[in-house]
């Protein structure tokens, strides 16, 4: 170590073990760090009486005011849509949003959060992809909590072994309003089309579909969930080939979101199924899909601006060293009734 009096940020870095950030973060107190590498490094800054000169204390204290957000898939309506509401609501406090884009791929999201990191954003937002499974994946929760000493994180999902901050969307409240209106409607036999069983927010959809069915003394038919390994139009076509292979269709179908549900009416349209006069759609997200498919599609929607303003306050409140809510839970906006379904008839 150097003498007293010559003692640089690298120095303490180097001998607590921590990086240069790590030592500035300790310095300014801006933002978290793990309490062992805090406690090393107060320890040497007491050991050598370290000050940090005034070119150091403004590097230390140098602001991006940028954010950081990585989507699954922008081409989805659902995540276009929030990724629009999020860089209007960050413009409006000041801080710009850097866009990037998985492409469902978790190669990719390696590679951007790198990219952010390396672009000192003052905060990461993940939308799908990862933090959507079902089960976490620990390597990427490691990483994520490396990133943590350095970056706050907000995640729209869960990632067990992580301390991120969720804001969430109620999936459960999602599906009991689709349910509640194809019940109300006299429909029985009832489909649920695409999604997977690994991802987080499907399977909650699903235990609330098989527990509404209960409530309602409908019996329930294993059959009737199709998985689709894709969350696009092509994965509800290729749920709906499925749904053909039965030997008694559903009077209605429950689509995991608008997208897919395009899918599934050009299927239906293909052989000969007209909705809603033989088959009754719902679906969600409530995106322009719904709105221009043909007939229009009765959806359950979310404001998207309440959430976009929820994922960025939560960000900025991290960054700027206060303390958000570490979970927040957003209700549905409401069931938008369009032309997808109607009263179902013996």
């Amino acid at each position: 170590m150097a003498e007293k009096n010559d003692v640089t940020i690298y120095d303490i870095a180097a001998e607590a073990g921590v990086s240069v950030a790590t030592v500035s973060r300790v310095l300014t107190g801006n933002a978290r760090v793990r309490p062992d590498k805090k406690e090393r490094v107060e320890s040497l800054i007491r050991k050598y009486d370290f000050r940090p000169n005034t070119f150091a204390r403004n590097l230390s204290n140098s602001k991006t005011r940028i954010i950081g957000i990585i989507s699954a898939d922008i081409r989805n309506p659902f995540y276009s849509n929030m990724v629009v509401e999020c860089e209007i609501a960050a413009d409006a406090l000041g801080y710009t949003l850097m866009i990037c884009n998985s492409l469902g791929k978790k190669e990719n999201e390696y590679k951007l959060l790198d990219k952010l990191e390396q672009q000192q954003v003052e905060a990461v937002i993940l939308i799908g992809g990862s933090v959507d499974q079902l089960v976490t994946d620990l390597d990427y929760a490691e990483r994520i909590n490396r990133l943590q000493e350095k970056i706050p994180v907000i995640i729209k999902g869960k990632l067990d072994g992580t301390d991120c901050y969720q804001v969430n969307i109620d999936e459960g409240k999602n599906l009991s309003f689709a349910m509640e209106h194809i019940i109300s409607l006299g429909h029985k036999d009832i489909a649920f089309l695409g999604g997977r069983d690994d991802v987080k927010s499907t399977v909650d959809k699903r235990l609330r579909y098989r527990q509404m069915l209960r409530r309602y003394g409908i019996p329930f038919r294993e059959e009737y969930i199709i998985n689709a390994a894709r969350y696009d139009n092509e994965g509800g076509y290729e749920a709906t080939q499925k749904l053909f292979e039965l030997k008694k269709m559903p009077s209605a179908i429950i689509s995991i979101n608008d997208f897919t549900a395009v899918g599934i009416l050009h299927a239906l349209a293909e052989k000969g199924y007209s909705v809603p006069k033989d088959i009754s759609l719902v679906s969600f997200d409530n995106t322009f899909v719904s709105e221009l498919s043909i007939p229009r599609l009765t959806s359950v929607g979310y404001n998207y601006k309440t959430f976009g303003e929820q994922l960025v306050r939560c960000a900025v409140e991290a960054a700027e060293g206060k303390a958000p809510s570490h979970s927040i839970l957003i209700a549905p906006d409401a069931l938008v009734i369009r032309d997808s379904c109607r009263n179902y008839e013996q």
